[in-house]
C-alpha cells in the first residue's frame, strides 16, 4: 500500500523529525571518506527547509554498541551538511534529554538541526518505546529517508512514528519503493535478474520470490559452486558451505517447474592464490568436463560464461542485479563483473541496482550515471525484494 510523502504534507512552521542515513565512512582522523549518503538526503532535507519546517535530523553512525564513542560522532556530518546545503547545520551533542531539546527548540522556520548518534544508546536498537518518545518530543511531524535501515524495527526508524502525528516518506525512500517494488510489480521484459555473492542461504528469499516474476536468473560470484557442486562438478578449493548444496539442489528443480532459465556460468577462472599475482587459468566449461582443480579456487566468472551473461543482458528490458560476479575488488578477477556492469549499463533496460557490492563495482568502473536507480540498501533491498515488509516503511501513514 503506498505511504504518505513529504510531497503530501503542510510543512511551514512545523517540528519535523527526520530520520536520515549518516552512516558514512570515516578515515582514522575522523574525515569523511565518501559523502554519498548524505548527498542522497539533500532533496529531502532542502525541500523542509524551503516549505519553512524546522528541521531535526537523527542518525546512527557505526556500531558504538550503545556507549558513546567520540570517534563515532556524528559532529563531522553536520559540518559536511553545512557546506552542502550553503548553510549553517546546527549540532546537538546528545539525542535526546535537555541538550537535544534545547537546540530543538532554538530552531526558526527552515533552521536544520543534527542530533548526536542515536546509537550511543542501547535503548535504539531495542526499540524502547520510553526511548522513542523521549526523542520524538515537540515534533508534530516524523519522516523517515533512512531506506538503508528500515528493515530494522529500531527506536528512531519504527518507534518514533507511534509518537507523532504525522509519518511520511522522505524522497529518497520514496524512490526505493517506487524502483525496488512498484516498478517489479510488473517488469517490462525480459526480466533478468543478476545474483552474486557468497551464500546461497543468503539470497534464497530473492531467489524464490523472483522465480514467479523473472525471465533469466543469472548466478554468479561464490554462490555459483554451491550450484555446480550440487550437480557433481568438481570445484577445488572454491568457496562452498555444505548446507548451501541441497538448497542449490532444490532452487534449480524450483526454477525448471516454474520455467524459468537459472543460468549458472558455463566455465570459471581459477586461480592458486588470492591475490593480483595469482596463477589463473580459464577451465574448460563445465558441460565439457571442465572443473576447477584442487588447491585451486573459483574467483570470477569464466570467458564463455561472460558472453552468455552480456548476450542474455542485451536482450532484457528490466534488469535487477544484487550481487557482483566475482572478486571484482582485486584487478586480476574483475573481469566478470566489469563485464556485467558494462552490458548491464548498454542494455537500454530498466537497470535497477540493489544495493552492497554490485553499487560498489558499477561506481568503480565509471558507469553509475548510466543505470537506472542505484539502491542506498544492502540488506533492506534485499528484504523488499523478498516481498517482506519493512518496519520502517509499515510505521508510516499510508497514502
Amino acid at each position: 500500500m503506498a505511504k504518505k510523502s513529504i510531497r503530501d504534507l503542510d510543512l511551514k512552521g512545523r517540528r519535523v523529525f527526520v530520520r536520515c542515513d549518516f552512516n558514512v565512512p570515516l578515515d582514522a582522523d575522523g574525515n569523511i571518506t565518501d559523502d554519498t549518503r548524505i548527498t542522497a538526503a539533500l532533496p529531502t532535507v532542502r525541500h523542509l527547509v524551503d516549505a519553512g519546517a524546522r528541521v531535526v535530523l537523527a542518525s546512527h553512525l557505526g556500531r558504538p554498541g550503545g556507549e558513546r564513542k567520540a570517534e563515532l560522532s556524528l559532529r563531522p556530518v553536520a559540518a559536511r551538511l553545512g557546506e552542502l546545503l550553503g548553510g549553517p547545520v546546527a549540532f546537538a551533542d546528545d539525542c535526546v534529554g535537555d541538550a537535544a531539546a534545547a537546540a530543538a527548540g532554538e530552531l526558526g522556520e527552515g533552521d536544520v538541526l543534527l542530533l548526536e548518534n542515536v546509537r550511543f544508546y542501547k535503548e535504539e536498537t531495542a526499540n524502547d518505546p520510553a526511548f522513542a518518545k523521549a526523542m520524538a518530543e515537540g515534533a508534530e511531524v516524523f519522516v523517515n529517508d533512512a531506506f538503508g535501515t528500515a528493515h530494522r524495527a529500531h527506536a528512531s526508524t519504527a518507534g518514533v512514528a507511534a509518537h507523532v502525528g504525522e509519518c511520511a516518506m522522505g524522497f529518497l525512500m520514496e524512490r526505493e519503493l517506487k524502483y525496488l517494488k512498484e516498478e517489479l510489480e510488473s517488469p517490462a521484459r525480459p526480466f533478468v535478474v543478476i545474483l552474486g555473492g557468497k551464500k546461497v542461504s543468503d539470497k534464497i528469499g530473492v531467489i524464490n520470490a523472483l522465480l514467479d516474476k523473472a525471465d533469466t536468473i543469472l548466478i554468479g560470484g561464490a554462490m555459483q559452486y554451491a550450484f555446480r557442486k550440487a550437480q557433481g562438478h568438481a570445484i577445488g578449493d572454491s568457496y562452498a558451505v555444505d548446507e548451501d548444496i541441497p538448497v542449490a539442489e532444490e532452487l534449480l528443480g524450483k526454477a525448471e517447474a516454474a520455467g524459468v532459465r537459472l543460468l549458472l556460468p558455463a566455465d570459471s577462472l581459477e586461480a592458486d592464490d588470492f591475490s593480483d599475482d595469482a596463477n589463473t587459468n580459464n577451465i574448460s566449461p563445465y558441460a565439457e568436463g571442465g572443473g576447477i582443480r584442487d588447491g585451486w579456487e573459483g574467483l570470477d566468472i569464466g570467458e564463455k560464461a561472460i558472453g552468455e551473461f552480456c548476450a542474455v543482458l542485451a536482450d532484457a528490458a528490466t534488469v535487477v542485479w544484487n550481487g557482483p560476479m566475482g572478486v571484482f575488488e582485486i584487478d586480476a578477477f574483475a573481469k566478470g563483473t566489469r563485464a556485467v556492469a558494462e552490458a548491464v549499463a548498454d542494455s537500454g533496460a530498466v537497470s535497477i541496482i540493489g544495493g552492497g557490492d554490485s553499487v560498489t563495482a558499477i561506481k568503480k568502473f565509471g558507469l553509475a550515471d548510466k543505470v537506472t536507480f542505484i539502491s542506498t540498501g544492502g540488506g533492506a533491498s534485499l528484504e523488499l525484494l523478498e516481498g517482506k515488509e519493512l518496519p520502517g516503511v509499515a510505521a508510516l501513514d499510508d497514502a
